[in-house]
């Protein structure tokens, strides 16, 4: 069957897909997944979303596991989506979530605002669908009052204050979710730890096979699609467990192994780069001097 995709590039855009009413804001809307009127079955439909957009939708899931743990969320998932990302709604009529909401906003809304410069801070939405943020009701009914607050403020009378109001607000959603995130990645503290163990020894077996000489320095993003998860969920689960990004694990094995090559051998710093998967040895004589405050041969020669 032939894929039918759709852009998405405007306000006016969402509100046609969804068959809800004409906005009241060019820049922002709220579609309400209870609204009896509004479109909720898609046949083999996929869109690419120039526009960014949070929702919360009812995933109906009892005692969800995590590794060894489990826990009890049937309060919603929590989504992000930024420009650019391709989505496939599916067939929504199964299940459908009384309070479930989607809050789209276009670039042009924020691109005047200090929260464009930080927007791309926000990891989360980067993250894999299966890396959602599952909410407890007081978070989903801290985030419906926000939701709340945006569509009243664009649907009365818009002023010179509207869009700073409505900026601030998303922001504060946005703020809100970077705390349940962290809470998520404490309550999934025991599957968290295996993953970083499993993330070090595919690291180390890389390392210590041909691989490093015949395909390079692994980067983050194969590491990350080896253990089914994207690279800044990896990066940020790494950094709350470990204290350490994806990127400084990988250097610390690297730098590791040449302190030991240096000591063992008397290859030529070249050589060790090389065999190290370096591309350039300029690059490994830098990394090397940045993580150690010393050239290779100053550290060879002081053993």
């Amino acid at each position: 069957m032939k894929q039918n995709f759709i852009n998405i590039d405007s306000i006016s855009d969402v509100n046609a897909i969804f068959n809800a009413e004409s906005p009241d804001h060019p820049l922002v809307s709220v579609i309400r997944i209870n609204n009896p009127n509004i479109r909720k079955k898609f046949d083999n439909e996929h869109f690419i979303i120039n526009l960014y957009s949070i929702a919360i939708k009812d995933i109906s899931i009892k005692d969800l596991s995590y590794g060894r743990n489990k826990f009890d969320f049937q309060s919603g998932t929590m989504m992000f989506i930024k420009p650019g990302q391709v989505i496939s709604p599916g067939d929504e009529e199964k299940g459908v979530d009384d309070d479930g909401w989607m809050l789209f906003f276009h670039p042009d809304l924020i691109r005047q605002s200090q929260l464009s410069s930080k927007i791309n801070s926000y990891d989360f939405f980067s993250y894999d669908l299966h890396e959602a943020l599952h909410l407890s009701n007081k978070e989903r009914n801290e985030l419906k009052i926000l939701v709340d607050k945006i569509e009243t403020e664009y649907s009365q009378n818009i002023d010179r204050h509207s869009q700073t109001v409505i900026v601030s607000t998303i922001e504060l959603i946005l703020n809100y979710a970077t705390r349940y995130y962290d809470r998520q990645f404490f309550t999934r503290s025991v599957f968290n730890k295996d993953k970083v163990s499993e993330f070090e020894e595919l690291l180390a077996a890389y390392c210590d096979s041909d691989q490093l000489q015949e395909k390079g320095i692994p980067s983050v993003q194969y590491l990350a699609e080896a253990l089914h998860m994207s690279p800044k969920y990896l990066t940020e689960m790494l950094k709350k467990e470990a204290g350490r990004s994806a990127q400084d694990h990988i250097h610390q094995v690297l730098i590791s192994k040449a302190k030991t090559i240096l000591l063992s051998s008397d290859k030529s710093v070249s050589e060790i780069a090389f065999e190290l998967g370096f591309e350039y040895p300029q690059y490994f004589s830098t990394l090397f001097k940045k993580k150690t405050q010393f050239k290779p041969s100053e550290y060879r020669s002081l053993n």
